[in-house]
């Protein structure tokens, strides 16, 4: 598991040198990170995107609360969420809301554009709840607990 800790460090890393950090030949680098992309515990590498630079400055966390939580009402609000081109991600989640979900916009008015015409229109929306997020405190591609139980396997 110390591979892992490794390329969740640095996904790009070239098998040499993951094969330095954890006393390892390259082959059998090679080989361990393929058995580990073939069980699906690697899904893939993505680049770090900066969206700032690309000018969505802000980060909208919002709340949906449907008017039913019958199956079929959650099965077609799920198929219409994934069509909203602005968010990032969105999860059923457990408490007083039904879906929690990430929105990235460039200004306060692209924001009120998005409610308008992604947002609202999600069927079966009882309330929307937004809170746009001040600053960063802390990101993490895994929590350290996760990482730390890698390392006793």
């Amino acid at each position: 598991m110390r591979l892992l800790q490794q390329l969740v460090a640095d996904g790009r890393a070239t098998d040499v040198t993951l094969g330095e950090k954890i006393h390892l030949s390259s082959t059998a680098t090679a080989r361990r990170r393929k058995i580990l992309e073939d069980r699906g515990v690697i899904k893939g590498y993505t680049a770090d995107v900066d969206k700032t630079r690309l000018g969505f400055s802000i980060d909208v966390l919002v709340s949906i609360e449907l008017s039913s939580q019958a199956e079929t009402a959650l099965n077609e609000f799920e198929e219409a969420v994934v069509r909203c081109p602005s968010m990032s991600f969105c999860s059923f989640v457990s408490g007083e809301t039904d879906f929690i979900m990430m929105i990235h916009v460039r200004s306060f008015e692209d924001y009120d554009r998005v409610y308008r015409r992604e947002l609202s229109t999600l069927p079966h929306v009882a309330r929307i709840r937004s809170s746009f997020l001040m600053r960063s405190v802390e990101r993490r591609p895994l929590a350290p607990a996760i990482l730390q139980a890698m390392s006793l396997i």
